[in-house]
């Protein structure tokens, strides 16, 4: 099951935390935003144990939404041990963030 990420937890779950992380920036009114759900699901059973996959609403969450200039979504973005490492703009195959997953996990 995918992680909630807010405006409180970010940083100690993210940013102070070692390990990769794929942050999925979404809104419920967002048609392909709920298309990407059940990939983002299917990834954080695929990954887990190796990495956390997740889910920040930007309806709700407004600080790491302005911070990491999200402007379009479904926007997934990418950190590993506390550090920004590249984003994917859009809904896409699975195998798109795969890839990016692990070639962090490298």
């Amino acid at each position: 099951m995918s992680v909630e990420f807010n405006d409180q937890n970010f940083q100690s779950e993210i940013l102070n935390k070692k390990g990769v992380f794929m942050v999925d920036f979404f809104a419920s009114w967002c048609g392909p935003c709920r298309a990407l759900g059940t990939t983002i699901e299917e990834l954080a059973e695929k990954y887990e144990g190796k990495a956390v996959v997740g889910k920040y609403s930007t309806e709700e969450n407004m600080i790491y939404a302005e911070k990491y200039e999200i402007r379009s979504i479904p926007c997934v973005k990418f950190f590993k041990d506390g550090e920004y490492q590249g984003e994917i703009i859009g809904l896409n195959p699975i195998e798109v963030y795969e890839y990016k997953i692990d070639s962090l996990l490298k």
